[in-house]
């Protein structure tokens, strides 16, 4: 493998981190922080660092009082002659949150940064410096590509568990020392409450930290806001973070399960008291672009949007969709005409005219809701479907219509490489789509990999939709809904490119980085 090791990365680290590793709980839980100056602005919740590219990239923090956010970077631990980066004001408005961009870097070379916090009166009163690494992307193709992909956090109650050391799964993700992290979608579970302990079946008792946010389903932006914070609780997914650059998409629990725009909440769901899916999904936006570092969701961005292209060198683009602003209401699916469908028309012909643009040897579409698998939805009783596929064999119906003009874009475009990744399920399975066994054939074959859940509830694999010719070759699922993380069945993939031969290798893995499965692709070709 080509792949460019950085063998002293993860051992920089281990000294680097020992300050973030050492904030088990931020000052507002209880715990003091082991490096707080008194009277200091603190960055308790870690740093993280977002959608890097070959020359820029974007590091977040949060402040637990109002601060100047500063940001130095340097090719060596030491730090000397360090380059030195202005941020924002961190203050209430943003949740004491802050993203400062990166740009001028150098192409394919370790980052060094730390975070310093400066009391707004006094910029010589700072806090204790967190740090962190990242690699920008290489220009070279021979340097390859190797990343992570996952979603599905703290799901059906199960949150962290000191008993069991956390969201152990970091750690083996970690391990892996990947050029980034893509996170599918549902980072949070705004509508599920976490309570101290829950049964576990055949005996025992599962044990949550807990926090007030958490107590109840989220409708106030501060409500939101606590449920981001409550991740970073996490040891483990702090250390990553300061490890590891994320690219972040989201899907419906980051706002309610199963959500659309326009949906009103029954009147049966006492839980909520804010009745309007629109309003608690624009708080919860606000929230999501306050806790990662997207640059399209910055203040003053023009964009305002999830959707976007990451360009990671000459071997990989990756196309994050947003399956959730732009979707029509959940139904039956069997309409004959869907011009919504599930990425709305912009967000189709944009996807359309960034593909035949790309000139990436792989071209990942990373989608926050599956393909062929039928997810039902089932909130409130009714009969309908919450991603694409509905169950029927036959043409495409209703959201699959939209995925049918995608296919045959790419197909007749002569689009090489599309590869698609995403989560939201709780299982993982490779599925290969293959013209000859659909009702839909004019596409070319083309390879879909799910994985999750990373700390939530594991659920039985659900059936497949036959229209585009779908077959399961891998799965690994329970036969049981909602197990829980004691019961294993937490996962995460792995996506390894060649830089010299090319070639894109999948590995679906279990938490404790265990292959299960693995499928090696071809480049240059327009279906696998």
């Amino acid at each position: 493998m080509s792949h460019r090791p950085f063998p002293g990365r993860r051992g920089v680290l281990r000294g680097s981190l020992a300050a973030s590793a050492a904030l088990t709980l931020p000052v507002g839980l209880g715990a003091a922080p082991a490096f707080a100056r008194s009277g200091r602005p603190s960055a308790d919740w870690g740093v993280q660092t977002g959608d890097v590219t070959t020359d820029s990239g974007l590091v977040w923090v949060r402040s637990d009082r109002p601060a100047r956010m500063i940001v130095e970077t340097s090719a060596t631990e030491s730090f000397r002659n360090p380059r030195r980066w202005h941020g924002p004001l961190l203050g209430e408005g943003t949740d004491f949150t802050g993203t400062t961009r990166l740009h001028g870097l150098p192409s394919g070379e370790q980052i060094h940064y730390r975070v310093l916090l400066a009391d707004p009166d006094d910029p010589r009163r700072t806090g204790e410096p967190v740090t962190g690494a990242f690699r920008t992307v290489s220009r070279h193709r021979r340097d390859g590509v190797r990343f992570l992909w996952s979603g599905d956090l703290a799901g059906q109650g199960w949150g962290i568990n000191p008993d069991r050391g956390g969201y152990r799964i970091y750690d083996a993700m970690a391990k892996l020392d990947p050029d980034f992290f893509l996170c599918s979608g549902d980072n949070i579970y705004a509508d599920g409450p976490i309570a101290a302990t829950q049964a576990l079946p055949g005996g025992g008792t599962w044990r949550n930290v807990t926090t007030e946010e958490k107590a109840k389903v989220a409708e106030t932006l501060a409500e939101y806001r606590g449920n981001f914070r409550y991740n970073l609780l996490d040891d483990n997914l702090r250390r990553f973070n300061a490890q590891v650059p994320s690219i972040v998409q989201w899907d419906d629990h980051e706002v309610r399960n199963n959500w659309y725009p326009g949906e009103v909440i029954a009147a049966s769901d006492t839980r909520y008291t804010e009745k309007s899916i629109d309003v608690l999904a624009a708080r919860a936006r606000r929230a999501f672009s306050e806790y990662f570092p997207v640059p399209t969701l910055r203040p003053g961005a023009k964009e305002g949007r999830v959707q976007r292209v990451l360009r990671q060198g000459p071997l990989l683009d990756v196309f994050v969709l947003d399956m959730r602003t732009y979707r029509d209401a959940n139904s039956p699916g069997d309409q004959t005409t869907d011009p919504q469908g599930i990425l709305g028309r912009e967000q189709l012909e944009w996807l359309k005219r960034e593909l035949a643009r790309s000139r990436a040897v792989w071209k990942v579409i990373a989608a926050d809701m599956p393909i062929g698998l039928v997810v039902p939805d089932t909130t409130e009783g009714r009969p309908n479907f919450e991603a694409v596929a509905q169950g029927d064999p036959g043409a495409p119906l209703g959201r699959e219509l939209q995925i049918a003009e995608l296919l045959r874009f790419v197909k007749h475009r002569r689009i090489t490489g599309t590869v698609w990744l995403t989560a939201d399920v709780h299982h993982t399975s490779a599925q290969h789509y293959q013209p000859s066994r659909a009702a839909f054939t004019d596409f070319e074959p083309f390879w879909e990999f799910v994985s999750g859940p990373l700390n939530a509830g594991a659920f039985p694999a659900g059936e497949l939709d036959a229209t585009f010719g779908p077959e399961r070759v891998f799965v690994k699922a329970p036969t049981a809904s909602n197990v829980s993380p004691a019961g294993g069945y937490q996962f995460f993939g792995e996506v390894d490119i060649d830089g010299g031969s090319g070639e894109l290798t999948v590995r679906l893995r279990e938490q404790d980085g265990t292959v299960l499965f693995t499928r090696t692709l071809q480049p240059g070709r327009v279906g696998q």
